[in-house]
């Protein structure tokens, strides 16, 4: 296979059906994030299929433990998988190879009947699809520097985060109107029966049509990643071999561009703090703040709606002044209206610094994956972004546990807030002692050619 530069890769695919075919991966993998993982399917594994299982041990203690082994099972591979992805040119397979085993992990739970003997079964698909959903976002997160050029990676980088929350959005509000909502035998506007669960597991293969429906574009705009011979070594190395190259790597990167370590730890930081913002949102609004049972949906929709808006606002800041700006202003704001939320009580102030608070989650998180694709040496993306992944698993207690200790120390749910603030406030103190990416160019108009 004839190499080329890997700075040849740089913009490669940036013409605007390739970014929007790009966006839509991300459009169709909320189906995984919001319905399986976090709103629908875990909910109906821990209170239906698992609400009687026997013995000392309750199904949302067997569903974290399950999620904790897929995700050490992401933190150890995720780095040389990203690496090979790049080292052998098969950027774009692994993604198809990685979707589509994340795709029938969703389409078998319609087979996890409503019995605690199937609990086992859907805790492993879910395992596993959470497994094979998170390496995916690896070589997919590579491949934004194929598709924007360095004075629009900011934008295509928020393009692709806002549309994974309105696709979310979307999916979650067909799914609850058509299958969930409303009471007694059957649910939903399309009248389906409760019985055993069938409601639940059609919205689960609906998620997984959705998801291979809206992953298709990426594969057919984008090109294959060549050749680049960018990492020495590391497409013949086995799988102990890659170790060494990955080590070998780090090494140099160290003695070159150290800012590029420093900023996978204080991403690692931030970014945990940023999902506990959404993790804990819901019971503080229920528990502190007296939103009503029926309202945290709506406040939910309403949160991704203005985190999409402000991703795609920022994104052209982030073109023009740096990443590193867009996100120190967007925790620092995010501090700002945290600590109004400690102060405040009642159901309209959560509201009002609620929002203001999530409108720059989307800022942060986008501006975040551009900061890494300017750093990244070309041709070494999928090594980066595998790290990226690493790090934010290896920190992945840090919010949960703060915002727990802080309850326990305060005896108060309130106080989990500051819990969470700390992690925030850690990670952009982490931040802002990384340098920032060389200013971006003017931004440039997307080519609207393919």
């Amino acid at each position: 296979m004839t190499e080329v530069d890997a700075r040849a890769t740089v913009g490669q695919a940036a013409g605007r059906g390739q970014v929007v075919a790009w966006g839509l991966w991300d459009w169709g993998s909320s189906a995984f994030n919001a319905v399986i993982l976090t709103f629908v399917f875990s909910v109906y594994l821990t209170d239906k299929v698992g609400d009687d299982l026997p013995g000392g041990i309750s199904a949302s203690a067997w569903l974290g433990w399950a999620l904790g082994i897929a995700g050490l099972i992401v933190a150890v591979t995720a780095p040389i998988s990203g690496q090979r992805f790049d080292a052998t040119a098969k950027r774009k397979r692994s993604l198809a190879v990685l979707t589509a085993l994340t795709i029938l992990a969703m389409a078998l739970m319609f087979f996890v009947h409503d019995d605690y003997h199937d609990l086992w079964i859907g805790l492993v698909l879910l395992g596993i699809g959470s497994a094979f959903f998170e390496l995916a976002n690896v070589p997919y997160n590579a491949m934004l520097r194929q598709v924007s050029t360095p004075a629009t990676v900011g934008r295509v980088s928020g393009f692709g985060w806002a549309m994974g929350y309105f696709g979310g959005i979307l999916l979650l509000l067909i799914c609850y109107f058509g299958f969930i909502s409303g009471d007694g035998d059957s649910r939903g506007l399309l009248g389906v029966p409760t019985d055993d669960g069938l409601n639940i597991r059609l919205v689960a293969m609906l998620a997984a049509v959705w998801f291979a429906a809206f992953s298709l574009p990426v594969l057919f705009a984008v090109p294959e990643l060549p050749s680049t011979g960018a990492d020495p070594g590391a497409a013949k190395a086995g799988f102990f071999g890659s170790y060494r190259v990955l080590w070998r790597d780090l090494r140099e990167l160290w003695s070159v561009d150290r800012r590029t370590v420093r900023f996978l730890v204080a991403s690692a930081i931030f970014r945990d703090g940023l999902a506990g913002v959404f993790t804990f949102g819901a019971v503080l609004a229920v528990r502190v703040y007296g939103i009503a049972d029926s309202d945290v949906l709506l406040f939910g929709i309403a949160a991704n709606v203005v985190a999409a808006l402000g991703a795609i606002v920022a994104g052209r800041f982030d073109d023009r002044v740096g990443p590193k700006i867009v996100i120190v202003a967007s925790l620092a704001a995010m501090l700002v209206c945290g600590l109004a939320l400690v102060i405040v009580s009642g159901p309209l102030m959560f509201w009002i610094f609620g929002l203001l608070l999530t409108v720059f989650v989307g800022p942060a998180q986008a501006s975040a994956r551009s900061f890494l694709t300017r750093l990244a040496p070309p041709g070494r993306e999928g090594q980066m972004f595998g790290l990226y992944t690493t790090t934010g698993r290896a920190v992945s207690f840090l919010a949960p546990s703060l915002f727990g200790l802080f309850v326990w120390i305060f005896d108060a749910d309130r106080a989990g807030i500051a819990g969470l603030l700390v992690v925030l406030a850690l990670g952009l103190a982490a931040l802002l002692m990384v340098p920032g990416p060389d200013r971006a160019p003017q931004p440039e108009r997307i080519p609207s050619g393919e």
